[in-house]
């Protein structure tokens, strides 16, 4: 996810959900974001589209594995720099 997660909160009732979860799945997934419902002002949980699920638990996966972590540590600790120009080329992207 090219942003931040936090910035693509929105809210919903519980009664609009009940109302019209298809309908909420839908707006969600095509603005990007997830619902947090709410009754009486408090939080009950939330209503993520399934691309943005997918996104996390792949996120979360990789994040579980010791080989990535040891990756992104030695990477941290090298002083080597790539240009985005270089990154874009050993990704082959246009």
């Amino acid at each position: 996810m090219i942003r931040q997660l936090i910035t693509s909160e929105e809210f919903t009732s519980i009664q609009e959900a009940q109302a019209g979860l298809a309908k909420i799945f839908a707006r969600a997934a095509e603005r990007g974001s997830f619902y947090r419902v709410l009754r009486n002002n408090l939080s009950l949980g939330v209503l993520i589209p399934d691309n943005i699920w997918e996104s996390l638990l792949e996120d979360l996966e990789a994040l579980s594995s010791t080989s990535y972590l040891t990756m992104i540590e030695k990477s941290r600790q090298s002083k080597k720099l790539y240009s985005a120009i270089d990154v874009k080329k050993r990704l082959r992207f246009k």
